[in-house]
């Protein structure tokens, strides 16, 4: 897998230190030292393969690590805080990633066998090392980016075997339960989007219970066992990593910007915001734009 790794490898080398764009729909690659307030995020559904370096990844109270020739799926959104570390020899962090679309891991597994067993639910987020035939298909996807006029014919065959590949792996229920709208993972997905775009709101856990058709109390085991959070802890990651982009855009003091992704205290948001980044609001944001 040596020559595969070094290929890919060197198609990627083209990215900066943010989500770098290829041109092929949905893939992306990243490089070096992203900047922290980057790496403290929402994630996207997504699959994400580390090429060189490693990428340590803390959701609640779980910590993962992903090294060379190792990929990572998300099934849900998820907040997130992240930091990456250039390999043993000194070479940047690299990386590719495909964001995820459930109606075409659904058009796939159409045409796949059913599963035998399954899970009733499980963390929205796994890592596994990477297989050869895995790693056959991205080299075929970012090939492309030197051959882009062969881009929209080919790059929705090479997503199809990607995703069949991830499926055939050890983490590949977690692409079956995003495309089954009747699974638990996927009913926790829609209040986690719910959440995401009404995070100002105050947030009723029976309300979205119904919306998941469980009782609050099995919808609360369910959306922690997928997040590792409660659904308040996961409401106050997204409305505080809203509240930091915000205040490194400089789009208004600490006060305001409290308000607006729905404090109802300042002092509160100050405290909160302190014990998750460290210091507080004004002085983080200064930091970061430094």
């Amino acid at each position: 897998m040596d020559a595969q790794l070094q290929e890919l490898r060197r198609l990627a080398s083209r990215a900066e230190n943010r989500r770098t764009e290829t041109g092929i729909p949905r893939v992306a690659m990243v490089q070096g030292q992203i900047p922290e307030h980057q790496l403290a995020a929402v994630y996207d559904p997504m699959v994400n393969l580390v090429l060189t370096g490693s990428k340590t990844m803390t959701i609640g109270d779980r910590t993962f690590r992903y090294d060379p020739a190792t990929y990572f799926v998300m099934s849900i959104d998820l907040p997130a805080v992240g930091s990456v570390h250039p390999s043993g020899e000194g070479e940047p962090y690299l990386a590719v990633s495909l964001t995820l679309v459930p109606s075409i891991v659904a058009n796939l597994l159409a045409d796949l066998p059913e599963p035998i067993g399954g899970k009733l639910y499980n963390p929205g987020f796994s890592v596994a090392p990477v297989r050869r035939e895995l790693l056959d298909a991205w080299l075929r996807m970012l090939r492309l980016m030197e051959h882009p006029a062969e881009i929209a014919a080919l790059a929705p065959a090479y997503e199809r075997e990607i995703l069949f590949r991830v499926l055939q792996g050890p983490v590949g229920w977690m692409l079956r339960d995003i495309a089954a709208p009747g699974t638990v993972l996927s009913r926790v997905g829609l209040t986690i989007r719910w959440i995401r775009e009404n995070f100002a709101k105050p947030l009723r856990v029976d309300g979205l219970a119904e919306m998941a058709a469980l009782s609050v109390s099995a919808f609360h085991r369910h959306f922690k066992a997928v997040t590792a959070l409660s659904p308040l802890q996961y409401q106050k990651h997204v409305r505080l990593l809203h509240a930091r982009s915000l205040l490194i855009a400089g789009q208004g003091n600490a006060t305001t910007i409290a308000f607006r992704v729905g404090y109802e205290s300042p002092t509160q948001f100050s405290r909160e915001y302190a014990r998750q980044f460290g210091l507080p609001p004004s002085k983080d944001a200064a930091r970061m734009r430094a």
